[in-house]
């Protein structure tokens, strides 16, 4: 390790590996709030965040988990359709708080051509909100319908072995990869449709709620509290005190 005077000790996340704070400080330095897409091995996680005095607020955030939860997604929820579709959903959700232009925050990730993030990307831009970006690196439309999975499972059609090993999550939920393709368009089609009105369900609900006023109690008067009379006891009474 470093010694002398002029060593500084780097901050917490930079030693863990988690935080490039020369990028963040350039997306933070744009006022725009970030679209910060991470992805894991079982699931996508996209949201909208804006960089404040006391911390990172999130504004909207959407998991691929919401797309079996809310919309009958079947597939798996970490491949390029449900990137796509994890995108779609948060930026109608952006859309809806009032988020119109966001810049894209990938973390420490390099960015590969084609890649989950800018299927996320993509997604966001298709639901309408201003993300500046590079048309070559997203992907291209077969693959965001999975037509490239769906290939796959026909070529392996013939090693039945393999092919219930590789798509077992597929078959477990009843879909056969045969059909992802025409599955997507149809959750798709649904996360539009919930959006039609330009609002999200959650955002409806809350706002009824709201408007139901609840009953006031009537405000009770304060009443002066009178002051307690003191007794004197019967022998001061009749002068017999000191006797």
């Amino acid at each position: 390790m470093a010694t002398g005077p002029r060593y500084r000790v780097a901050f917490r996340r930079r030693r863990e590996g988690k935080t490039n704070y020369r990028r963040r400080k350039a997306l933070v330095l744009s006022e725009l709030p970030r679209f910060v897409v991470r992805c894991t091995l079982r699931h996508v996680i996209a949201q909208m965040i804006r960089a404040e005095i006391v911390g990172d607020k999130v504004l909207v955030s959407a998991d691929s988990s919401e797309l079996a939860k809310r919309f009958g997604w079947l597939g798996s929820c970490s491949n390029l359709p449900a990137a796509y579709l994890t995108g779609l959903l948060c930026g109608f959700k952006a859309l809806a708080s009032g988020v119109k232009e966001a810049v894209l925050d990938i973390g420490l990730r390099t960015p590969t051509k084609g890649s989950r993030i800018f299927a996320t990307l993509k997604g966001v831009l298709d639901a309408g909100v201003l993300v500046p970006h590079d048309e070559g690196v997203l992907p291209r439309e077969e693959r965001i319908q999975g037509q490239h999975i769906v290939a796959y499972a026909k070529q392996l059609a013939s090693n039945p072995e393999v092919y219930q090993t590789r798509f077992s999550e597929h078959l477990s939920k009843g879909l056969p990869p045969e059909q992802l393709s025409e599955h997507f368009f149809s959750v798709k089609e649904k996360i539009v449709l919930s959006f039609k009105e330009g609002k999200a369900p959650e955002e409806k609900r809350a706002e009824v709620k709201l408007k139901v006023k609840k009953k006031k109690k009537p405000k009770r008067k304060a009443v002066a509290k009178s002051k307690p009379k003191r007794r004197v006891s019967k022998k001061r009474k009749k002068g017999e005190v000191g006797k």
